[in-house]
């Protein structure tokens, strides 16, 4: 993998990128705005420094990681592409499905490579749960639940379910395989006018599966669990955990002359390999520069604004 990567962003995930690719020894230069950051960056990291992108461009890195706010998103997005660069942005995608949209076409356009960063999709335990849901171990899914909940980091361009949510919306893509028919959603304001610090968004899929998301930046402890429940048995995985174990729970509801009874046997620790989901997010993009995008794709990124947009919508109108 002798690719060379350039991150623009050097903030608090682009510098998570920054160090991976390090690792991986595909790093080749990083793009900073601010010139002190940069320099503490280039001691660290002996790589090309820039501190705009269109000296980054002239270069010509095998692929950019976009690793700045949100709002930039689109209009550096949309420079890297026009000129066939290979791209990974960062999730959100864009701010609007309209360009979101705009970006795969240019993508398309002009045969560059367009990936974005639904991390989770990467995660082995993540993708050992789609296989168990696949192989019918927990019978007919019935639904799933997500919390994403901390203490911060509160923005001050976008809201919770724009900051923390993309990662849930893509893993029920991923597991469930098919949009929402239905989407409610309720959000509450207290820190800022515009701003939602909270929300809880339900979701209904053809089939009678259902799902929701809860997240927040005004919790006390950091959670983020996921829960799937299926006829047959039950699955939770807490990544926040030390141990980041998939418990299978044998639970189900019988039926005894009408009544209604339950069934439970022994749970089990549900084996995988563990790694990090940002080398594998990595190391995938790296791989497919010459080939094609076919997990996170610019189509997976859009498709997560449209939902996005469509709770925006809907808790703007609740209230």
């Amino acid at each position: 993998m002798d690719k060379k990567i350039c991150v623009i962003g050097g903030g608090l995930w682009g510098q998570n990128h920054i160090r991976t690719l390090f690792q991986m020894g595909n790093l080749a230069g990083i793009v900073e705005s601010t010139p002190q950051r940069l320099d503490e960056l280039l001691r660290q990291y002996p790589v090309h420094g820039f501190t705009d992108v269109d000296a980054a461009i002239k270069w010509g890195f095998d692929g950019y990681v976009l690793a700045t706010p949100a709002e930039t998103h689109y209009p550096l997005g949309k420079k890297l592409l026009e000129r066939g660069l290979n791209v990974l942005i960062e999730k959100p995608m864009t701010l609007s499905s309209k360009h979101s949209k705009q970006l795969i076409e240019i993508a398309d356009r002009t045969n560059a490579r367009l990936m974005v960063g639904h991390l989770l999709l990467f995660h082995p335990a993540i993708i050992k749960i789609k296989e168990v849901i696949d192989s019918g171990k927990i019978g007919q899914l019935y639904y799933v639940y997500s919390n994403r909940l901390n203490f911060g980091t509160v923005r001050t361009e976008e809201n919770i379910f724009w900051s923390f949510a993309p990662h849930d919306i893509s893993i029920l893509d991923y597991f469930i395989g098919r949009p929402a028919t239905k989407i409610a959603a309720k959000g509450a304001k207290f820190l800022q006018d515009k701003i939602y610090d909270v929300t809880m968004t339900q979701f209904a899929y053809p089939g009678n599966v259902h799902a929701h998301i809860f997240v927040s930046w005004l919790h006390p402890f950091k959670e983020q669990r996921l829960v799937v429940v299926g006829s047959r048995g039950m699955i939770s995985f807490d990544d926040s955990s030390l141990e980041k174990n998939i418990l299978y729970y044998k639970k189900q509801i019988g039926w005894l002359k009408g009544q209604p009874v339950k069934i439970e046997q022994p749970d089990e620790i549900i084996d995988y390999e563990k790694g990090m989901p940002l080398t594998e997010e990595l190391k995938y993009f790296v791989e497919n520069l010459d080939k094609t995008i076919e997990i996170a794709s610019g189509k997976t990124g859009h498709e997560v604004v449209k939902v996005l947009e469509t709770v925006q919508e809907l808790i703007s109108k609740d209230w």
